[in-house]
């Protein structure tokens, strides 16, 4: 199969309630990238493009020079830059050889226009991370 395992999209909250259909469509617009050690995969202020679910390895969190957390196989980073291309709020590094499933805005954006279900079950998912977040 071309493109982003399906497990791993369903485990992506932003993803969860759409249907198998509209997964295999979204799945097959993610490329494998790979990143070597120590690589910025994403700059903390820098322009936002891209979307990223971690297949194997493990990857760095750092907001301000200060470690956050630790990213493993099934972790994903940078959904918001799905919706709007905005600046990154963390560095993501490699913190060992990585390898991940990539999708970008420009690939992403057509297929959200020309669905107007997967645009509602996003806006849905984003909803509720908000929420999450202003509760947490």
């Amino acid at each position: 199969m071309r493109g982003a395992p399906i497990e791993s999209l369903q485990r992506v909250p932003l993803f969860g309630d759409l249907g198998m259909r509209d997964l295999q469509r979204i799945a097959r617009l993610f490329k494998l990238r790979r990143f070597a050690t120590g690589e910025n995969i994403i700059k903390e202020g820098s322009g936002g493009s891209a979307f990223f679910v971690i297949e194997s390895g493990e990857a760095a969190v750092l907001v301000n020079g200060r470690k956050k957390a630790t990213l493993k196989p099934g972790d994903y980073f940078g959904e918001v830059a799905l919706i709007d291309a905005g600046t990154r709020t963390a560095t993501v590094t490699a913190a060992t050889d990585l390898v991940c499933w990539g999708l970008t805005y420009w690939d992403f954006r057509p297929v959200v226009q020309a669905n107007g279900r997967i645009g509602w079950k996003l806006l849905q998912g984003m909803a509720t991370l908000l929420r999450a977040a202003r509760e947490g």
